[in-house]
């Protein structure tokens, strides 16, 4: 791995801990102004200095974001489809790698859809990217997309679709979390975080799938409804930070957590 790449990605997974609290909020680009994303700029500002990286597009970062931040930034690269589409697989590579240059990001992140009727596109369109992210020295992440197909979310069908991700190349993986979770890490040579998917019922249930999943061997999480959704995202934020960086158990998350709120 080059120089370039090394230091990107040390800016993204914080060398002292080997792990990662990094901030999702690309929903825009297939689910448009979902709620608490409408003005993207007043969600994220206040969350900028608790997260170690930030996913997003090209337009939120350009339109949304200040440029004198030192938060590392994901870059969404692949789109092409929308939640009103026949199928959320339906994707392409939507930003060049120059304007990832351009906009001096850390990494780039684009999804496959691992079983799907476009299953090959998205697997070439990765290996596309890795070979301009090796040229420019740009880490790529890539995301096991499943669309409106939850149900896909086992240890065999991530371990799966992660596995083949590092064999074309990527140097990240974001993928669900799911039971037998060691299974998918265990079967993946590169690192591994993970979304945090869907609103969950609780504050506890987030705190639960950060510390389960890092037990099974993420190196962190990219969170986003579950934490800029919540009536208290500072806190929330805080306390999975606690668990990802830290080892805070559940419960100390969860102590944290209400007393960050009074405040």
């Amino acid at each position: 791995m080059d120089w370039g790449m090394k230091n990107r990605m040390t800016k993204l997974i914080k060398s002292e801990t080997g792990r990662a609290v990094w901030l999702a909020v690309d929903h825009g680009y297939f689910l448009g102004p979902i709620s608490k994303l409408e003005k993207p700029k007043k969600t994220i500002d206040p969350l900028l200095p608790y997260a170690d990286a930030i996913m997003l597009t090209r337009g939120v970062l350009r339109n949304c974001i200040d440029a004198n931040i030192d938060t590392p930034i994901i870059l969404r690269v692949s789109g092409g489809n929308s939640i009103v589409g026949k199928a959320l697989s339906n994707e392409g590579i939507t930003t060049c790698m120059e304007e990832a240059i351009r906009l001096n990001v850390c990494a780039v992140a684009l999804s496959v859809y691992i079983g799907s009727e476009h299953e090959h596109q998205t697997l070439i369109n990765l290996s596309k990217l890795v070979d301009e992210g090796q040229r420019y020295g740009i880490p790529v992440l890539a995301v096991t997309a499943v669309g409106k197909e939850l149900e896909k979310r086992d240890a065999r069908y991530l371990a799966l679709c992660c596995r083949i991700c590092a064999e074309l190349g990527a140097q990240m993986i974001k993928t669900y979390y799911c039971k037998d979770f060691k299974k998918v890490t265990d079967g993946c040579p590169i690192p591994v975080v993970i979304a945090g998917g869907p609103k969950l019922n609780t504050d506890e249930d987030a705190f639960k799938l950060a510390y389960d999943a890092i037990q099974q061997g993420a190196v962190g999480v990219d969170m986003g409804r579950n934490i800029w959704q919540s009536k208290f995202p500072i806190a929330k934020i805080k306390a999975v930070r606690a668990v990802v960086h830290k080892n805070a158990s559940v419960k100390k998350a969860c102590i944290l957590f209400n007393n960050l709120k009074k405040k």
